[in-house]
């Protein structure tokens, strides 16, 4: 089965209005590849700002949201307000949400099921932290952490799942490609096992840590990796050779 390549950009808390007009500038010059899927993570005060301005080929996301739909919740969105304002895309369970917010595995898991029945497409993000990783538990936390909101999902279709190592998150330290494809592979074979073949083979998994324009190539080249989700690189004009990582592969 064929999975579209994928590339987010997650701006995090970052930018203003120049700022991202710089941004929409390179998008717009590119040119990037057709074959490729762009999604941009947005603040939530500039994403009607972004998507009236962005070209037609790269998709505004918000960068969170809610479990519901709307109440006494200071300082939420709600994938209803997201949709409201015509924008389809969420980014959830985010390792900063997790270990900066202290957001769970339940409710991570809550709020994409929330966003996937409201209609959202869900960038759903999973990993492990340097000492989980060092004493062998990479694959328990990051199993543990798609169970919990492989459970609740009805349909998979609108499903990107990130593996971000958190390690390799703004470190500068990046997975090497070997060890990116092995935790890859070993989750699509989880979710074959798990979940169900076709999901298996169609859900995009992507990978997130310091990807750069100097390493992208070689790890768009692994079997199971189908784009990447990238931080601080978004920012900057090296983003465009990160969307073309895939071309002609």
């Amino acid at each position: 089965m064929s999975r579209k390549f994928f590339v987010g950009g997650n701006w995090k808390m970052n930018g203003d209005k120049p700022t991202i007009d710089g941004i929409i500038e390179f998008l717009e010059n590119g040119p990037l590849d057709p074959d490729t899927e762009v999604v941009v993570g947005v603040p939530a005060l500039y994403l009607e700002y972004v998507r009236d301005r962005l070209p037609k080929n790269v998709c505004a996301s918000a960068q969170n949201c809610y479990k519901v739909a709307k109440g006494a919740f200071t300082g939420e969105i709600s994938p209803a307000m997201i949709k409201d304002i015509g924008l389809n895309w969420v980014i959830l369970g985010h390792s900063e949400r997790r270990n900066i917010f202290g957001e769970d595995d339940e409710l991570v898991a809550d709020k994409i099921a929330h966003a996937l029945d409201e209609g959202l497409s869900v960038i759903a993000c999973i990993g492990e932290k340097l000492e989980e990783r060092e004493a062998g538990q990479t694959e328990e936390v990051v199993y543990r952490q798609t169970k919990a909101f492989a459970d609740k999902i009805k349909d998979w279709s609108r499903v990107v799942i990130a593996y971000e190592p958190v390690w390799a998150i703004g470190t500068g330290k990046t997975a090497t490609p070997k060890q990116a494809q092995e935790v890859h592979k070993k989750l699509r074979q989880w979710l074959w096992d798990n979940v169900c073949p076709s999901v298996s083979k169609g859900t995009r998994i992507i990978y997130g840590g310091s990807v750069t324009a100097e390493n992208c190539k070689e790890l768009a080249k692994a079997a199971d990796i189908d784009g990447f989700l990238v931080g601080g690189a978004s920012l900057k004009p090296d983003f465009v050779q990160i969307v073309n990582a895939n071309a002609g592969n």
